[in-house]
């Protein structure tokens, strides 16, 4: 146990990290040669990348992807029509910065949910928060919050996420009811949260899925407006031999766990 009454106030200050960093410090001659305000600088570093790493975590856990996704993963040598330069555009998060959506179709096991995933991903390395649902499942929950008077707290919980992945859009057509809500969560985000689509229906045919037409205008103009689309086409991953035993469709092992990415301390030359 460290006794030392500058790490005792460290951690009275729950400042752990500076005080495990400053344990280190007093253990190694390589800091001996460093001045006060570079050793100080380093601490805090310390404190300031462990800090961030929490929060990635805590917002990775929120965000319940389906996919332990990074854009390093994504092979872009197969021909499935990923735009390597506009994937890696996007990955630095100004779409959300802006409040634009994205929109991946497809046929099925060509990575649109990887490639969501892995920008979603992206969004929470950058500070941003996110979360995943798929849409079948999202009409499902909206019914039985109406059934029990959650309603308004599971609206308000999708209208807070910084980025709102909802996959498999469209799978089937929707009923009145269901285009109905479904304009009620674009609306709340529309011009002020990031949303980002999967669907194998062509944006082409997407009017005639969602049914009533005055609501299908609607949702189109606030989804596409300014929407960045990303087409992909070919053979199924998954036939090819390309998909992987957790379910993900790139090329790489999947990260030993959820927290890819993290903050390194930063290093001060």
């Amino acid at each position: 146990m460290l006794t030392h009454p500058t790490t005792e106030g460290l951690l009275a200050l729950r400042l752990e990290a500076m005080a495990q960093a400053l344990a280190e410090q007093r253990g190694s001659p390589d800091y001996e040669g460093l001045g006060f305000d570079e050793r100080l600088g380093l601490l805090v570093d310390r404190e300031l990348a462990e800090r961030d790493n929490r929060r990635m975590d805590r917002h990775l856990k929120l965000a319940k992807l389906k996919t332990q996704a990074a854009i390093e993963d994504i092979d872009f040598r197969r021909q499935r029509g990923l735009d390597r330069a506009q994937i890696l555009g996007l990955a630095d998060a100004h779409f959300v910065d802006h409040h634009q959506s994205i929109v991946i179709v497809g046929p099925t096991g060509v990575g649109k949910t990887y490639v969501a995933c892995a920008l979603a991903h992206a969004a929470i390395r950058r500070g941003h928060s996110a979360l995943y649902v798929r849409a079948p499942r999202m009409f499902d929950e909206i019914a039985i919050a109406r059934a029990d008077g959650r309603l308004q707290r599971l609206m308000a919980t999708w209208a807070r996420a910084g980025t709102l992945v909802i996959d498999d859009f469209l799978l089937r057509p929707l009923s009145a009811d269901q285009a109905a809500d479904l304009l009620e969560v674009i609306e709340d985000r529309c011009g002020v949260r990031s949303t980002i689509i999967t669907s194998q229906l062509p944006v082409s045919l997407w009017h005639e899925a969602l049914g009533d037409e005055t609501i299908a205008d609607a949702v189109l103009d606030r989804l596409l407006e300014k929407a960045h689309r990303i087409e992909l086409h070919g053979e199924s991953l998954r036939r090819s031999g390309a998909a992987k035993d957790d379910g993900t469709t790139e090329g790489t092992e999947p990260k030993a766990n959820a927290s890819a990415g993290k903050t390194p301390a930063r290093k001060r030359s």
